[in-house]
Order: C-alpha cells, then sequence, then structure tokens
C-alpha cells in the first residue's frame, strides 16, 4: 500500500487478496505514477491460472509505465501505445507454463484539467462529482452484452457463473482491442479505478455512500477494500482512489472521443487520434502565418495581426465548445446519487468478441 500526491491531486491506492485467498497468490496489481503535470494510475487484474495472472498483472503495468515514460508523442498517443506494449509484453511471455495467460488493464492519465482512460476488460473506472456517482467504463464480457441485449438483468449478471468469462483482454492477440476517451476534470471530483473483486461484490449505491466519505484516498481506498471483504471477498480486490483538488486548463492537445462501437483495434485509434492533431496544426499554421505577415508586410502589421488573433480565438473557443458537448457522452447518467436516490444502474459492456475464460 503506498499513496503519492502533487499539488494538484491526491492518491491513495490498495490492493488485497480477497477472502477466499486464491492459495495466497494476489493476481491483481496497480500503479500510481506521478507526473510533473498530473499521474498515471492503472489497475490490471491477471488471468490464466494462479502464478500466470500475478505475472501477466505486473508485465502490464511495468510496461505500460515503462513506454509511456521513455516516449514523447502526444499524451494520448502515448497512453494508447503504452497498452500496447504491455499487451506485447503479455503476448511474448504467455509461452510454456504460462500459456493463455492474460490480463485486464484499466489506466487513468491525469494531465492538467483533464483525465484520458485507456479500458481493457472488466476492470471499473468511476467518478464522484457533485454527490453523484458516474460509471466510466463498460465491461467487456459475456454478461455485459447479455445485460446490455436485454437478455440478462443487472442482478443476474453479478450472480451468474460466467460473470468472470472477459471478452477483451491483453496478450490475446498482437493488436490490442480498448476503449480511448477523455474528459475535462473539476476541483472536487474523486476518481475510482477498481477490479471487479470490488465492483462484483459492492453495488454502486454503496460506493457511491463510501466515496462520499470525508477521507483522504488511501484511507478511502481501505474503506472499499474492507467494504469488498465483508461482502464476502471471493476475489483479488484492488481500489486506486484520485482527488482533484484545483482547477485547471484544459491540455493544448484534442481529447479523444469515445467510440460507440466499443474496443477498437489500436491502430485504428492511433489514427483517429493523429487525425484530431489536425486542429494543432491548424493553429500552429495561423500563428506561423500571421507572424510571417507582419515580418514581410509591415505597414498592414496591425491589420494582420488583429485577424490572426482572432482567428486563433475562433478555433480555441470552437475546440473548447467541442470539447464540452463530448463530456456529456463520457459521463451520460449516474448510476448513483445522494441527491436522487431512485436513480437505476446503468447497463454495462457493449464489447464483445469470443469469450475468454479467467481462472
Amino acid at each position: 500500500m503506498r499513496a503519492s500526491a502533487t499539488p494538484s491531486m491526491s492518491s491513495g491506492l490498495l490492493t488485497d487478496v480477497g477472502r477466499q485467498r486464491q492459495g495466497g497468490v494476489n493476481q491483481d496489481a496497480a500503479l500510481a505514477l506521478d507526473l510533473p503535470r498530473g499521474g498515471l494510475y492503472a489497475v490490471a487484474d491477471g488471468m490464466g491460472g494462479h502464478a500466470a495472472g500475478e505475472l501477466a498483472a505486473n508485465l502490464a503495468l511495468d510496461a505500460l509505465s515503462q513506454h509511456y515514460l521513455e516516449t514523447r508523442s502526444s499524451p494520448p498517443i502515448r497512453l494508447a501505445e503504452a497498452v500496447q506494449a504491455a499487451n506485447l509484453a503479455v503476448l511474448r511471455h504467455a509461452v510454456g507454463e504460462y500459456v493463455g495467460m492474460g490480463t485486464t488493464l484499466l489506466a487513468a492519465l491525469v494531465d492538467r484539467g483533464a483525465v484520458t482512460v485507456a479500458h481493457v476488460g472488466d476492470s471499473r473506472a468511476y467518478l464522484l462529482r457533485g454527490g453523484e456517482l458516474y460509471r466510466l467504463t463498460e465491461d467487456h464480457s459475456w454478461v455485459a452484452e447479455q445485460v446490455r441485449l436485454g437478455h440478462m438483468t443487472e442482478q443476474e449478471a453479478r450472480d451468474h457463473q460466467w460473470r468472470s468469462v472477459v471478452s477483451n483482454a491483453l496478450g490475446g492477440e498482437e493488436r490490442v482491442r480498448l476503449e480511448l476517451f477523455a474528459f475535462p476534470v473539476q476541483p472536487g471530483d474523486r476518481l475510482l479505478l477498481c477490479s471487479d473483486g470490488l465492483s462484483g461484490v459492492v453495488l454502486d449505491r454503496q460506493l457511491l455512500e463510501l466515496l462520499a466519505r470525508p477521507l483522504e484516498p488511501e484511507d478511502t481506498a481501505r474503506t472499499l477494500v474492507n467494504a469488498a471483504n465483508d461482502a464476502g471477498g471471493p476475489d483479488n480486490i484492488t481500489a486506486v482512489v484520485v482527488d482533484v483538488h484545483r482547477n485547471q486548463r484544459l491540455p493544448a492537445y484534442p481529447l479523444p472521443q469515445r467510440m460507440e462501437d466499443g474496443p477498437t483495434y489500436v491502430d485504428v485509434l492511433l489514427s483517429a487520434q493523429r487525425g484530431n492533431s489536425l486542429i494543432t496544426y491548424l493553429l500552429l499554421m495561423i500563428a506561423y502565418f500571421t507572424l510571417l505577415g507582419v515580418m514581410l508586410v509591415p505597414e498592414h502589421r496591425v491589420l494582420l495581426g488583429l485577424t490572426g488573433t482572432t482567428l486563433l480565438v475562433i478555433v480555441l473557443i470552437g475546440q473548447r465548445i467541442w470539447t464540452a458537448k463530448r463530456t456529456g457522452t463520457v459521463l451520460n447518467r449516474p448510476t448513483a446519487s445522494l441527491k436522487r436516490p431512485d436513480v437505476p444502474a446503468v447497463a454495462a459492456g457493449p464489447g464483445h468478441r469470443t469469450p475468454d475464460s479467467r481462472t
């Protein structure tokens, strides 16, 4: 257990072997990495047998953090590439006694006033804002797909014998499929990343009540893990809690938009994100030609300067409005609320492929 802090946020994480102890092996792993403008936080839940699951989870987080720190592209692109590096690290070690191992991976990159989420599997991200709890991710699992299609209720999915069968994980194929999206954060926001050892036994309403307590992130993480153990603790339990303290401006790069089709191959996501960078190039081009015009036609420098500045402001305002509109697609309706206790739970999980069994 450890906690870290930056001037604009604080975090705490706790990972624990569940009450049944699974032979004393913890197949979960967690990451809290301080960065100059925020932090990188992640949860991995391994599968494929006790030793293999533990190895897969730790390989994934080691590769994720190492690749992110060693590359210098736009942060959302770096995060997606780091998830792909984690996928290859698991895949290349899945030989011999480790054949078939894999892991889920949920990562949240806090950068200034925004959070970028990368999601593979059935670990979950939640946001507590203004007394309301929002489920940010949808499970990539067979039962979640049945709930989405209306073939099963949330309660039936929670109790189903195949509830731990995931439809997407690291180590399954060379190109990882993931969800990548971002949204602005506000002072007072509290972010939770957790494995299904917590979300599988503690209902969203109880999560809301525990997260809303005025405790430090580390103490909140401990409270959440204790609640999961009190509910039976049938699986490894990991919780990462991050608090946002200050209002910060949005980063200059375009925030990635959630794809409507669920998890998408990483190369497709990277192409889309690089396409969004055209806004940045447009801003640079406007600034360049404005400066060039001022230098080459000094008699019209005032007019050229005002025109260039106006164009820059218009593009920046348009980008902010676009970002604000997309935030609603991430948050949608809260799954639980201290203001409205009758808010129904939101069905999880659009992503579905041939299921992989978790052990």
